[in-house]
C-alpha cells in the first residue's frame, strides 16, 4: 500500500571501513560482473558498525551486502558512460567522513587506537572506496536526472493513495526574530585578562592540560585538557584556523577572540593539511547592563513592526541574529519526512518555548519581545509571529499540493531506478554465496541468479 509521506529512495550512503590486507584465501561474497565483494569487505563495515555503538545484529550484513550489490551495478555502467568525478570531491569527502568517524570515536587519538593505523594512512586506504561511492551516487543522478511529475501525474498519484491518504496535524508557520546582546569592550575586559593570565601562568611553566581541564569552557575538549586532536581550514572558526595555521609545534598563540569567547590555542603537531593543538577558552557572560541595552533595542524593534514602519521580514534581515532565519525573512524552517526544507511546522515538532508563545496567537499577531535560553546557553531576546496556521485534515490537493508533488516526485524516482536495476540484474553476471540466502533484502538479487543458472 503506498503512502504519501513514506518514501524510501535508494541511499548509497554507505558505512566506508578502512581495508585490511586481503589474503588470498579471502571468501567471495558476492561477483557482480567483473567486480567482486569480498567477505572481508562487510566483516570491516561490520566491525565499523559496532564501533560506533550499535548492538549485535549480524543481519545487518545483508543490508551492507545489498548496499555493496547495488553500488558495484551502479559503477559498472559509470564506467561504460563515463561518469567520473573530481578528485577535489573526492578529497573534500573523505575529510568530511573523517570528521565524523573522529566525533564518533571521541577524539583522533581514540579512532587511531581502534583502527590499529594513523588518520593519515586510514585516509588513504578509504579514497578508493569513498571514489566508488561518489561515482556510483553521481551514476543514480544521471538516471534520475529527466524525472519529473506533471500535474496529471501528482493529482494520478494522489488518487493511487486511496484509503491511504494521510491525516495532517495542526501546521504553523512562525518567523522569529533572534536577538542576543552585545558586551561592550570594557565589559568584556575581564574575561580577556583572565585569558591572558592562564597563558601567562602557562608560558612560565604552569601545565597547559591542568589549567584547561581547570578553568576552560569549552565542553567539548576541556575534559581531555582542551585537546581538540587534528583539525583542517574548513573545521574551526577562521580566527581560530590563522593562529593554528600560523603557528610552530610548541608555539603559544596570543589570545584572541572569536563568536565564543577568548581563546588562546597550542600547536601539538602539523601533519600537512591539518593541526593538532589545544586550547582554552573563556565565554564572557552577559551583564544586567548589557541585558537592558537589548531589551530596549528589541522593544524598539517591536514598536517599527508593530506601527507598519518596517516589514517583519527586513526586520528580520537587518536585526535576528539568527542566521538559519535572517536570510528567510524570518522564517523558522522544518525538516519533513517529504520535502527537504519547509516552512510549514507541525505544532507538536515545533519548540515548546516558541508553541507556547503563538499557541493563543491570532494569524498576523505579533509577540512583545520576551527573554529566552537557547539549546547552546545563550540567552537573548526574541520576537515571534504567526504567518498562517492550517487546522487538522485530511491531505488534499489544494492545501497540500507541494508535499503530494514531492511524494509523487520521490515515487516516480524510485519506480524508475527499480526498472532500471531491474534490466541490469537480468543482464548482468550475478553470483551471491549460499551464506547469505536468507538475507530477505537479497532474494531479489538471488531470483534473477537461479532464474540465469535454471537456463
Amino acid at each position: 500500500m503506498k503512502r504519501i509521506l513514506v518514501a524510501v529512495p535508494f541511499v548509497l550512503c554507505l558505512a566506508i571501513s578502512a581495508k585490511a590486507q586481503k589474503k588470498a584465501i579471502d571468501k567471495v561474497a558476492a561477483i557482480v560482473g567483473n567486480n567482486i565483494i569480498l567477505a572481508s569487505d562487510l566483516d570491516q563495515q561490520y566491525t565499523q558498525y559496532l564501533a560506533q555503538g550499535n548492538p549485535a545484529n549480524p543481519e545487518v550484513k545483508c543490508y551492507f551486502l545489498q548496499q555493496l550489490l547495488t553500488q558495484k551495478l551502479l559503477k559498472q555502467q559509470a564506467e561504460i558512460d563515463s561518469v567520473m568525478v573530481d578528485e577535489g570531491q573526492i578529497d573534500d569527502e573523505v575529510d568530511r567522513r573523517m570528521r565524523y568517524s573522529i566525533r564518533r570515536a571521541g577524539g583522533q587519538e581514540r579512532l587511531e587506537q581502534m583502527l590499529n593505523r594513523s588518520v593519515l594512512q586510514y585516509k588513504d586506504e578509504i579514497r578508493p572506496d569513498v571514489k566508488e561511492a561518489l561515482i556510483s551516487n553521481k551514476m543514480q543522478g544521471q538516471i534520475t536526472k529527466d524525472v519529473n511529475v506533471t500535474p496529471l501525474e501528482v493529482k494520478k498519484y494522489f488518487q493511487s493513495l486511496g484509503d491511504s491518504v494521510p491525516q495532517f496535524n495542526t501546521e504553523v508557520e512562525v518567523g522569529e526574530i533572534v536577538l542576543y546582546p552585545k558586551l561592550t569592550k570594557e565589559e568584556k575586559q575581564k574575561y580577556y585578562d583572565k585569558a591572558e593570565a592562564m597563558r601567562l601562568r602557562i608560558k612560565s611553566g604552569e601545565d597547559f592540560a591542568f589549567l584547561a581541564k581547570t578553568y576552560s569552557e569549552d565542553p567539548g575538549s576541556a575534559a581531555d585538557g582542551g585537546d581538540l586532536g587534528f583539525f583542517d581550514r574548513s573545521t574551526m572558526a577562521k580566527e581560530f584556523t590563522a593562529w593554528a595555521f600560523k603557528l610552530k609545534a610548541g608555539d603559544i598563540s596570543p589570545v584572541f577572540e572569536t563568536q565564543y569567547g577568548y581563546h588562546f590555542l597550542q600547536v601539538i603537531e602539523r601533519r600537512g593539511e591539518q593541526v593538532h593543538a589545544r586550547h582554552i577558552l573563556v565565554i564572557p557572560k552577559n551583564t544586567p547592563e548589557s541585558m537592558q541595552r537589548l531589551k530596549l533595542h528589541a522593544d524598539s524593534i517591536y514598536q517599527n513592526i508593530k506601527t507598519d514602519k518596517i516589514p517583519f521580514s527586513t526586520a528580520a534581515s537587518l536585526y535576528s541574529n539568527n542566521d538559519e532565519t535572517k536570510y528567510t525573512g524570518g522564517m523558522i524552517l522544518h525538516s519533513d519526512e517529504v520535502s527537504s526544507r519547509t516552512t510549514f511546522i507541525p505544532v507538536d515538532k515545533l519548540d515548546p518555548n516558541v508553541f507556547v508563545v503563538i499557541d493563543t496567537m491570532k494569524v498576523g499577531g505579533l509577540s512583545r519581545p520576551t527573554e529566552f535560553t537557547g539549546q547552546d546557553g545563550k540567552t537573548g531576546y526574541r520576537i515571534l509571529t504567526l504567518k498562517s496556521k492550517i487546522p487538522p485534515h485530511k491531505a488534499n490537493l489544494e492545501q497540500d499540493y507541494p508535499k503530494i508533488r514531492e511524494a509523487a516526485q520521490t515515487d516516480k524516482v524510485n519506480r524508475t531506478l527499480s526498472e532500471w536495476f531491474e534490466k541490469r540484474r537480468e543482464s548482468t553476471y550475478i553470483k551471491i554465496d549460499p551464506e547469505f540466502a536468507t538475507c530477505e533484502q537479497l532474494k531479489i538479487w538471488a531470483k534473477n541468479q537461479d532464474q540465469k543458472e535454471s537456463k
